[in-house]
Order: structure tokens, then sequence, then C-alpha cells
């Protein structure tokens, strides 16, 4: 049995945002594939400092809120116009104005909801546990402390190699996380 089937990972603590951004750095330059930092407040660029490509979030967000607006608006034209004609005030029937405040309405729903359901998805959430919530450190990580994680499943991944490069980086404690 390999010793990195009983081990989850590593979990290494920084003291501040300078730190973590630095030691995200050099994670990424030594190629390590399957990791992640955690952080109690957005570090600015730190996604770049990890090497993380473009969220497709906005992408979805705009096709479904394009997709709901248009489907929203010939729903409105089909039943003003053609299912249901009816003339109030003296309007034509096929009157653009008036389906303005639904046709808005519609596309803000569609965005938010796709927002929402596509950023947990993408996210993997609900996660009800993961190996740091073990770690008394990482009670620290929506406070003040900082914290990069890597993955014993990385093919980059060996226990004491790793270890030094976290503390190098700067890490001021270093543990192991079992699954």
């Amino acid at each position: 049995m390999n010793a990195n089937e009983k081990l989850w990972g590593l979990l290494a603590q920084y003291e501040n945002p300078a730190t973590v951004y630095h030691a995200c750095e050099k994670v990424r330059d030594a190629g390590y594939q399957q990791w992640d930092s955690c952080t109690p407040f957005p570090v600015h660029g730190l996604d770049k400092a990890m090497g993380l490509k473009p969220s497709k979030l906005p992408w979805a967000v705009l096709i479904v809120g394009v997709t709901g607006s248009t489907l929203g608006l010939l729903f409105q034209m089909w039943a003003m116009g053609w299912a249901y004609p009816m003339i109030v005030g003296g309007k034509p029937l096929m009157s653009l104005p008036a389906y303005v405040p639904v046709w808005y309405e519609i596309t803000v729903l569609t965005s938010c909801v796709t927002a929402f359901l596509a950023n947990w998805i993408m996210n993997g959430l609900p996660q009800p546990y993961h190996p740091a919530f073990a770690s008394k450190a990482f009670e620290r990580a929506t406070d003040d402390k900082f914290f990069i994680m890597i993955e014993a499943a990385d093919p980059k991944f060996d226990l004491e190699k790793t270890r030094a490069l976290l503390k190098d980086a700067g890490a001021t404690q270093v543990e192991e996380l079992e699954p």
C-alpha cells in the first residue's frame, strides 16, 4: 500500500496576502495541477497567480439570459398578437413598449437564476465535507489566515518535496490532511 493512499494532501498556512500570492506563483510554476488556495477575503490577482483559466459562468449567464429574453418576448407577441388579440386603449396588437416590463423582468430572472445555479454546479457545491475541515488551523481561513492545499492525487505530489516547496514559499505551518 502506497503511503499517499492514507493521505489526502498537504495544507500550508500563510500569514498575509502577499506571502500566499507568491506561494501560489511558486506552486503554479512547480507544475502542480490539483491544488487550491483559501483566503478570508478576495486577494487581487490570485487567480492569475494560480494560473486559473477564465470562468465560463458569464457565457452561461449570457446564453440563458438572451434565450430567456427572446422566448419571453416571443411568447408575449404570440399571446397578444395571435392567441388572444385584444385592442386596449387603441394601441396596435404588436406594441413593443407594452412588452418591455415583462420582457425586462424575464431577462433578469433567467440571468440571475442561471448565475446562482451555474455557480453552485461549477464549484461543486454544496460540499458538506472536505478534508481541510478536520484541521484546527483551517478554522482561521475565514478570519485572518491564508492557506494552500495540494492534493496527494496530483501527479507531481511527493510528500517531502511538496512540503519543502510549501515551506520555502513562506508557510508558517504545513500539516497532512487525511481523507
